[in-house]
């Protein structure tokens, strides 16, 4: 880990933090999901360092010590693949990069890999399934429809109403509720129960063997500075997001994929998932898909409750390519 070097970046318009080892010829760029930063994916850096890969994995826009801009409206895909493309473009990388992408990172990874495939060698995503654009409702409101209005991403789109929650809670307790958590079932916060119960209740559990006091501390230290807000603003970003990305409709992603996600993920058991992963939904919008693994008695932040079973995907399947 003392081995990771860091730098701060400047591209489009903002400073991205950006950690980075491994000096081989080959690039793979790990984007980070909510509520996570760099650091979650500190175990397949290492790995793939010792590889013979350059390993990067910047903080993206809103989260850790890159910059926040205060405006939802900041934070679309084509801001945050903008940011990425700038990132690659700085770093002076002239080849194609292997991207690997978790949650919200997976979610960015796709549109990458839509808007710009020609900067693409190879796609490993975790968790979060490529669904193709409805050109008819925005998806805000069929998650409303399909959800209620307590599901948690609808919960989210209240600026300042869920700061306000998390902040009645140490942000250590937040982050280690967030992080263990392993309630399969999409998660609907009731206002009257609020996000601060629900997480420090499942704070109060021991710690898993692979989290420690330590990697709650890093997280703890750099939300504290700069609150949640530039990671909630992802989600109320997501109507914009299909504004913005009408020109796109019904395009696919081509380059080739492999998907991993756990068995007792909460993103594996929203309604309809696993019959458009495993009943040909997801190969129709994503021709590339080359590799679908379901692991067995794993749950959300599978890249850090399983770090060598991922790095050992991860490496399986780009060094295909």
């Amino acid at each position: 880990m003392e081995k990771i070097k860091h730098q701060t970046i400047s591209v489009n318009g903002i400073n991205l933090h950006v950690a980075e080892i491994g000096e081989g010829p080959s690039a793979i760029l790990f984007l980070h999901g909510f509520p996570e930063l760099w650091y979650s994916w500190r175990h397949q850096m290492v790995y793939f360092a010792s590889k013979g890969y350059r390993a990067i994995a910047p903080d993206l826009r809103g989260y850790g010590d890159s910059d926040a801009p205060p405006s939802p409206a900041s934070y679309t895909a084509l801001h945050i693949v903008g940011d990425l493309v700038g990132l690659l473009n700085a770093l002076n990388l002239k080849d194609k990069v292997y991207l690997v992408g978790h949650d919200w990172g997976a979610k960015i990874a796709w549109y990458f890999c839509m808007f710009r495939p020609d900067l693409v060698k190879a796609l490993v995503n975790l968790s979060v399934v490529h669904l193709p654009r409805n050109p008819s409702a925005k998806p805000v409101r069929m998650m409303r429809q399909a959800l209620g209005d307590d599901f948690y991403m609808c919960r989210f789109q209240a600026v300042g109403e869920v700061e306000e929650e998390f902040g009645k809670v140490e942000t250590a307790a937040l982050i280690k509720g967030f992080l263990t958590s392993r309630d399969p079932r999409p998660p609907c916060i009731p206002k009257e129960i609020g996000f601060d119960k629900m997480l420090a209740l499942v704070a109060a559990a021991e710690l898993p063997s692979w989290l420690t006091q330590e990697d709650i501390n890093y997280y703890a230290t750099k939300f504290s500075n700069t609150g949640f807000t530039g990671g909630l603003n992802y989600y109320r970003a997501l109507d914009l997001n299909w504004e913005l990305t009408a020109p796109w409709t019904g395009s696919k992603i081509e380059v080739p994929v492999k998907f991993v996600v756990g068995e007792e993920d909460l993103a594996y058991h929203f309604p309809g998932t696993k019959d458009y992963i495993h009943k040909g939904g997801f190969k129709n919008e994503v021709p590339g898909l080359e590799e679908v693994i379901v692991m067995e008695g794993a749950a959300h932040f599978i890249n850090q409750e399983k770090p060598e079973e991922i790095s050992s995907h991860i490496y399986d399947f780009i060094r295909k390519f």
